[in-house]
C-alpha cells in the first residue's frame, strides 16, 4: 500500500472499509485498550475529536489485546465501555494485532522504516499522526497524553496544511 487510507480495516461493528471514508482527513491513529493504565487517555482523545472534528480531523482507535491482555472484551463490550465510560464518538476498528508475526498489514506499514518511524509498537496507546494524503507525520509513545503540547502543535500544523 502506498498510503494509510488504502488498507482494508473493518469497523468495530463489522462494517468494511473503515479507512476509505476517512481519506483526506488528518488522523490520530491509536492502539487502544480498556484495562490499561493509559486507558484514561480516552477522555483526552475524545476532547481532541470534539475540538477538531470540524477541521477535517478524526481520532481513530484500534483495539488490541496483545499487551497484558488488557482488551479482552468482545466488540460489543468494547463499544459499550468506550461509550458509557468516556463518551467516545470517534471510530474504532475491529480488534487487531499491532505487533508480531500476525500484525495487521496497516500496522506493518505504519512501523515500516520507509515511513520514517520504524520499530514495533511497544504498548497500548502508541499514536501515529497521519496527514490528509495518508502519510505518517509523527509517532508518539504511549505515555504521550493527548494534551501534550508537542502533540497539539503537531496537530495544529498538520490540520492547517
Amino acid at each position: 500500500m502506498s498510503d494509510f487510507f488504502g488498507f482494508a480495516v473493518r469497523r468495530l461493528d463489522g462494517a468494511p472499509d473503515l479507512l476509505a471514508g476517512l481519506r483526506g482527513k488528518v488522523v490520530l491513529a491509536v492502539n487502544v485498550a480498556s484495562r490499561c493504565g493509559y486507558t484514561p487517555q480516552y477522555a483526552g482523545l475524545e476532547r481532541l475529536q470534539q475540538e477538531l472534528e470540524d477541521q477535517n480531523f478524526t481520532v481513530l482507535g484500534f483495539p488490541c489485546n496483545q499487551f497484558g491482555a488488557q482488551e479482552p472484551g468482545s466488540a460489543a463490550e468494547i463499544a459499550e465501555f468506550c461509550s458509557a465510560t468516556y463518551g467516545v464518538s470517534f471510530p474504532l476498528s475491529e480488534k487487531i494485532e499491532v505487533t508480531g508475526a500476525h500484525r495487521h498489514p496497516l500496522y506493518a506499514w505504519l512501523t515500516a522504516p520507509e515511513n520514517g518511524f520504524p520499530g514495533d509498537v511497544a504498548w497500548n496507546f502508541e499514536k501515529f499522526l497521519i496527514d490528509g494524503r495518508g502519510r505518517v507525520v509523527r509517532r508518539y509513545p504511549s505515555a504521550t497524553k493527548p494534551e501534550d503540547s508537542g502533540l497539539l502543535q503537531d496537530l495544529a500544523d498538520t490540520v492547517a496544511i
